[in-house]
């Protein structure tokens, strides 16, 4: 007997990607003996993709990072945060750790990169549906450093966009105008926050400035408000 398909929500905001998956999708129902997949819909933000999460139910949502109008990281929080059955796949050019941790961190099962070939990602989404997680070598890599480096936490060296967070706080933006300015989303901010606090090993915005001025991460060239 068949397997049941694999339900599948895919999120992107470029039209091209979302036609060139469901035509990768569709043309695989069917063939080999295991289990096709089911394309239930498309969603072009973040938000979007959690409305449609919530109606559709799919068992993957294959979810792009960075997007207009809400990211793949806030959409993947708010649906951990409801606590929704389908598994989070993420697919994006993107490899960095500023971007590879807290997409992890907020509950996804995976992480792929958009050159995986065809059957790698067919075999990533089956995975995701029973569970189990699913890394691109590369990530998985990068991972297995910050684990083994004990650095990771508390001494870290901040990442480029962790210091422009950093000298904004320290120039008195909240965290609305510092979204805003950096062209991303407050749920972003506050990770990017988190990681910071956590890599100067303070608590409260007052200290992160008061360390990043003792480490010499802030300077006379922090941007002014």
């Amino acid at each position: 007997m068949a397997e049941r398909p694999v339900s599948v929500l895919l999120v992107d905001d470029h039209p091209v990607v979302r036609d060139g998956l469901r035509g990768m999708f569709e043309a695989s129902a069917g063939t080999g003996a295991e289990a096709g997949f089911d394309v239930l819909g498309e969603a072009a933000s973040g938000e979007e993709a959690v409305a449609l999460t919530v109606r559709l139910d799919p068992d993957v949502v294959l979810m792009d990072l960075r997007m207009p109008g809400g990211g793949g990281v806030a959409a993947i929080a708010e649906l951990t945060r409801r606590g929704v059955r389908s598994r989070v796949l993420v697919l994006t050019t993107y490899d960095t750790d500023s971007d590879t941790l807290p997409a992890i961190e907020a509950g996804a099962t995976g992480y792929l990169l958009k050159d995986a070939p065809r059957e790698e990602l067919f075999t990533a989404v089956r995975a995701a549906a029973e569970g189990r997680t699913v890394l691109s070598p590369a990530v998985a890599s990068r991972l297995v450093s910050r684990v083994r480096t004990p650095n990771g936490g508390a001494g870290a060296p901040l990442s480029a966009r962790e210091r422009e967070v950093l000298g904004l706080v320290a120039g008195g933006a909240a965290n609305r105008e510092i979204a805003r300015r950096l062209f991303i989303s407050e749920a972003t901010v506050k990770t990017h926050l988190t990681h910071l606090y956590a890599k100067l090993g303070v608590n409260d915005r007052a200290a992160a400035v008061a360390a990043g001025y003792d480490r010499g991460v802030l300077g006379r060239h922090h941007p002014e408000t």
